[in-house]
């Protein structure tokens, strides 16, 4: 019997040819949600914290610009080595022990940010936080994938991504009243209550099946499914084969691992994690007078079209959901491209207003206009992302590997995924470096030399006026023309 065929069997079917109607499958997809939840929480987290970071200065660690950068994006790194820890963890330690085990470097990590005296401690915090996103973001899909049945197998899967985007909403709502320690306190609870669910939730059963132990299997099924009706044993010696590199050979290995690293890469490639780091310094640069309250409705419209996602996966199908997405932020990251284009073109209608405002003629009204041009743009971003290439990526990483491989090849994917968050998140202002010296802010240095003594002096810009450029660079045409991943 060839893997290929062994992969054809299914481990569990449903009971009797019917869905199955147990519960407490959504308790236990809830307590492993709580990962993807304290992961985006602490995605969330830098957005409110730099701001709060600079207004507790000379009290707190200071982030000048290169600082503020890297306290962003170390989390990714982390995350990336924790993709790689997570695919060895999955396949030996099991679903249940290393959701269990991603705990500890998020509670370490908050709490080591919580008692930072410098900016080493605040990086070390991030990195060990990054490191618990990372085993959660490949574990949890995985646990979740496998304890349901298929009736709600889609619905279930979207909840990984629509848990991620509420605690990205979690950070940004805590963060307009909370200070950046008090808000890594806040970051230790999710990890916490999801220690102590999951201590009282079974390993998944395919997990199960594949060591050989079929009496705890069939108690999880018991548990998860409400019957043990339909059980099917597993092919013999099914998840031991183990990866060895002659197997790409084989379409039904190297096809899914072409699919899923090509949908990490153009989910990264759109900027998403760019514009949810820095969400609030986005929306200040664009001089929007209320920029947390700004972040706040951007995580509120992605929670949103996350969960009309999770509800219409099943019955829309992947490939569908994954156009429409693309075309949605091709047409978003565009418009917020010529939002900048406008405000940096010319003295008269610079986004940095404060500095010309001697020599200003725009009327009230327009910057008005052009203020919500930026925020629609992002909100019309942030909702076609939340809708096919937020969760549909995760959710088929999950689903296309066959067994034999799902560690190492979900670990690859996981691993990609971060690297490319990583280069887009801190390396995005050095592949726009040129716009330093474009007209318009030699324009800006010239007319703020005219800026009277008294006035403060003029802040360079930041490199994060350039993001929608980079967003419309890397976005454009790429996401729609992805790999187009088979309806289910």
């Amino acid at each position: 019997m060839t893997p290929d065929d062994e992969e054809t069997q299914p481990l569990l079917g449903p009971p009797g040819g019917s869905a199955p109607s147990g519960r407490r499958v959504f308790l236990a997809a809830f307590a492993a949600a709580l990962g993807p939840l304290s992961f985006g929480f602490a995605l969330g987290y830098s957005s409110p914290a730099i701001p709060s970071l600079r207004r507790d200065a000379p009290l707190a660690p200071r982030l000048d610009e290169d600082a503020a950068s890297w306290f962003g994006a170390i989390v990714t790194l982390g995350a990336a080595s924790g993709g790689v820890l997570g695919g060895w963890l999955v396949d030996r330690a099991g679903r249940k022990l290393s959701l269990l085990l991603c705990t500890v470097p998020f509670v370490v990590g908050f709490a080591v940010i919580t008692a930072a005296r410098d900016l080493w401690m605040l990086l070390g915090g991030r990195l060990l936080t990054g490191l618990a996103c990372g085993i959660a973001s490949l574990v949890a899909p995985v646990y979740i994938s496998e304890i349901a049945y298929p009736t709600v197998r889609g619905l279930l899967g979207s909840c990984v991504q629509l848990m991620v985007v509420i605690g990205i909403l979690l950070a940004y709502l805590a963060g307009r009243v909370l200070e950046w320690r008090w808000l890594a306190v806040l970051g230790c609870v999710p990890p916490s209550f999801m220690l102590l669910l999951m201590c009282f939730m079974p390993e998944t059963p395919r997990f199960l099946l594949t060591q050989h132990r079929r009496q705890e299997a069939m108690a999880a099924v018991q548990f998860l499914w409400g019957s043990e009706q339909g059980w099917e044993e597993p092919p013999a010696g099914a998840g031991h084969q183990g990866f060895h590199l002659a197997l790409l050979r084989n379409p039904g290995i190297y096809k899914p691992f072409i699919i899923g690293i090509s949908l990490m890469v153009f989910q990264q490639l759109s900027g998403i994690n760019a514009v949810m780091f820095y969400a609030e310094t986005i929306f200040e640069e664009a001089k929007f007078k209320d920029s947390s309250l700004a972040s706040v409705i951007v995580g509120i419209i992605q929670v949103l079209f996350t969960a009309m996602a999770a509800l219409i996966m099943d019955r829309a199908g992947r490939r569908l959901l994954l156009v429409l997405s693309g075309v949605v932020m091709v047409f978003s990251t565009s418009a917020f491209g010529a939002y900048f284009k406008l405000t940096q073109g010319g003295p008269s209608n610079s986004s940095h207003m404060e500095l010309l405002a001697p020599i200003s003629v725009e009327p009230a009204s327009a910057s008005l206009g052009l203020a919500w041009l930026a925020v629609g743009s992002v909100c019309l971003f942030t909702a076609g992302f939340a809708v096919g290439w937020g969760p549909i990526p995760w959710l088929l990483m999950s689903e296309i590997f066959p067994l034999h491989v799902k560690g190492i090849a979900t670990g690859v994917c996981v691993l990609t995924n971060w690297l490319m968050a990583f280069l887009v998140t801190k390396e995005f202002s050095s592949l726009m470096g040129a716009g330093s010296q474009d007209p318009g802010r030699q324009r800006l240095s010239a007319s703020s030399s005219r800026i009277p003594p008294s006035s403060p002096a003029p802040q360079p810009l930041s490199p994060l006026g350039q993001l929608p450029l980079l967003l419309v660079a890397s976005g454009r045409g790429d996401i729609s023309e992805g790999p187009h991943c088979p309806a289910p």
